[in-house]
């Protein structure tokens, strides 16, 4: 079968010095292909690398490799999350404010977990397959007719947002202004999106708030509301469940532990999927020869759902704090050293993937580290993502005859987020 170079395999040949990397330079993740590179030279030449960066942070170590990534993730006692999990450096005023679920380790962070564990289960996930096939089937209709359009906009964005309209019980009508929140929030440092940008002068009057993004005020309205109609009520929706349900621990959620799980909740439930499903579609268009395969047989799509995940690695990053002096990758990490898992980085380790530039939707022994690798914090909704970009691509790939590229593709400027804007193309349906 006649493959496809990747554009990365391309860009990967041509050495990056290690002197020019610079994973704290935002604007060399707008390219699709800088990033690669500089991963590329840290996993050979400096795996764990000190990186400084400009005040008022204090630089990291980077982590690149699969193996390390790995070690970091599974040790939250030496690796802790309760310094926060991005860049941004917060005092012990701002941790109070602003942790989430996923600034807490330990018994707090299983107990608030396990309030929506069930929902997030095989058997309450498998119980709206119906309701995804439909949906998914409606989004694409409506998006195919138009002949060309934006695919973010008109299905890999709509899509997961009504997914998490449905899991939250709240109208669709509210879509767009859900994604709007999650594009001002996630995007805090890309100026199209961003109501305040991080670390400018701006930002410091919304230090308090999740992202320093005014958006979070928006998003903590509209929950707190959503709350006051649910308590006391029957209610099986994930709102309910938070609002009625007490932690393992017995501690109830407080009215802050609410605003950020909910908040949480209206991010990740719509980022990570909808960029998987862009990154997806662009390799598709880059590599016809794999969406032949997978036209000329279909169950191939679980087996490629794995290799859509390792392929868009859709946030770049997760950052832990170091509790103690460690050694980690032949280097000295001391007690309270960032220490940053690049997960996009682990998923092209030469190490544990064959020929990882290669986009290859029928790839085996797939162990990326997409949802994170061995961790008490792996991603809650890992099975409602895979879920639904099955379901996706079994819809959409019947439908289409031809699909071509029909603009430029540009990129949100984050290194947390592996986003893509927009995505036009043409297509012609079967």
């Amino acid at each position: 079968m006649t493959t496809t170079t990747s554009p990365l395999t391309e860009a990967v040949r041509e050495p990056l010095p290690l002197a020019d990397v610079d994973l704290a330079d935002l604007d060399r993740f707008t390219d699709g292909v800088t990033p690669w590179r500089m991963f590329h030279t840290l996993r050979h030449e400096d795996p764990v690398h000190w990186q400084a960066e400009d005040a008022p942070n204090s630089g990291f170590w980077s982590v690149t490799r699969h193996a390390d990534i790995a070690r970091v993730d599974r040790d939250a006692e030496t690796f802790t999350s309760t310094r926060f999990v991005n860049l941004e450096e917060v005092d012990e005023d701002q941790i109070k404010k602003r942790a989430s679920i996923l600034e807490l380790d330990g018994v707090r962070h299983r107990a608030l977990r396990s309030v929506l564990q069930r929902q997030f289960g095989a058997s309450v996930i498998n119980s709206y397959a119906d309701f995804l096939r439909g949906l998914t089937a409606t989004t694409l209709d409506t998006a195919l007719a138009k002949g060309t359009f934006d695919f973010v906009k008109e299905v890999s964005a709509d899509f997961p947002i009504n997914v998490l309209a449905r899991l939250l019980d709240v109208p669709p009508e509210d879509n767009q202004q859900l994604i709007d929140w999650g594009n001002r929030i996630i995007g805090n440092t890309d100026p199209d999106y961003a109501d305040v940008l991080l670390h400018s002068a701006e930002s410091e009057q919304y230090r308090d708030l999740p992202f320093r993004s005014p958006a979070s005020l928006e998003v903590f309205a509209y929950g707190r509301e959503l709350a006051r109609q649910r308590r006391g009520g029957s209610g099986t929706d994930l709102i309910s469940r938070l609002v009625n349900e007490t932690p393992r621990d017995g501690v109830p959620l407080s009215a802050q532990d609410f605003d950020n799980y909910f908040l949480l909740l209206v991010v990740a439930g719509n980022e990570t999927t909808r960029h998987t499903i862009t990154h997806s579609m662009l390799a598709l268009l880059q590599h016809p020869e794999q969406l032949a395969r997978l036209r000329d047989d279909p169950s191939l799509i679980p087996t490629a759902v794995e290799e859509f995940l390792r392929w868009a690695s859709p946030v770049y990053h997760f950052r832990r704090t170091a509790t103690r002096d460690v050694e980690l990758g032949g280097k000295q990490v001391k007690e309270g050293d960032k220490v940053v898992m690049w997960f996009a980085s682990g998923n092209r380790d030469e190490e544990v993937f064959g020929n990882p530039y290669d986009f290859d939707v029928a790839r085996q022994d797939n162990d990326h580290v997409t949802f994170g690798k061995g961790s008490p914090h792996l991603c809650l909704g890992n099975l409602l993502a895979r879920t639904e970009i099955r379901i996706m691509f079994e819809e959409l790939i019947p439908r289409l005859a031809d699909i071509r590229l029909a603009g430029p593709v540009p990129r949100v400027r984050s290194n947390f987020v592996n986003g893509i804007k927009e995505l036009p193309v043409e297509v012609t349906r079967v």
